[in-house]
């Protein structure tokens, strides 16, 4: 008997009646995760809080209230009112009055804002996709990672955030902060992307 044979051997048998039960049972309804909580927006914030995401949140009602947010933010973290921003040009209506804005972001970037298009209650995860006005790199090199979400934007599953037409060519998800335990097995936040996640909710 050849090693090839031997393996082959050993696996169980795909054609018993137990496993094609089990499989069957499988499919007779998805296998979701049920979600936590009275709305997609706690259970969204729940999973936010979560060590394997470790995100921060607020809230504001208007885009209006947008910089004070973020002001209020960058000063309980101790820095400065300087913050790279999209040229989406709703945010350029906000008054940024006491910010240094500028549009391109430095490999050192303290902070930088990301507008997601939406969020998945199930894992915590924002979806990004890029634009003119949306570029991607703010979101990857920013000590902090402050991202703007609109709070209707928030469904329940991975498969709900899919939309039927053609997606932007560049459409990536971000489940918290970077993290490695390369480094003597200790866990390094920060590692390979921004260390710090910061989701404001808008309405």
């Amino acid at each position: 008997m050849s090693a090839r044979d031997a393996i082959l051997g050993a696996l169980p048998d795909t054609d018993s009646p137990a496993i094609a039960a089990e499989a069957a049972a499988l499919l007779v309804t998805p296998e979701r995760p049920a979600l936590t909580g009275p709305t997609l927006e706690a259970a969204f914030l729940e999973r936010l809080a979560q060590p394997a995401v470790a995100a921060s949140h607020d809230r504001v009602e208007t885009l209006a209230d947008l910089p004070a947010a973020i002001a209020r933010y960058l000063g309980k973290q101790g820095l400065p009112a300087t913050l790279c921003l999209p040229p989406a040009s709703g945010l350029h209506g906000c008054d940024w009055t006491g910010f240094v804005l500028h549009e391109q972001c430095a490999p050192d970037e303290a902070a930088a804002l990301g507008i997601a298009r939406c969020a998945v209650a199930e894992t915590g995860s924002l979806i990004f996709e890029t634009a003119p006005d949306a570029p991607m790199l703010p979101n990857f090199l920013a000590l902090h990672h402050i991202v703007l979400l609109r709070a209707d934007a928030i469904v329940a599953h991975l498969e709900d955030a899919i939309r039927p037409e053609p997606q932007p060519r560049a459409h990536y998800w971000i489940t918290g902060v970077s993290g490695t335990t390369d480094i003597e097995g200790q866990y390094v936040r920060g590692a390979h992307g921004p260390r710090f996640l910061h989701v404001i909710l808008l309405g």
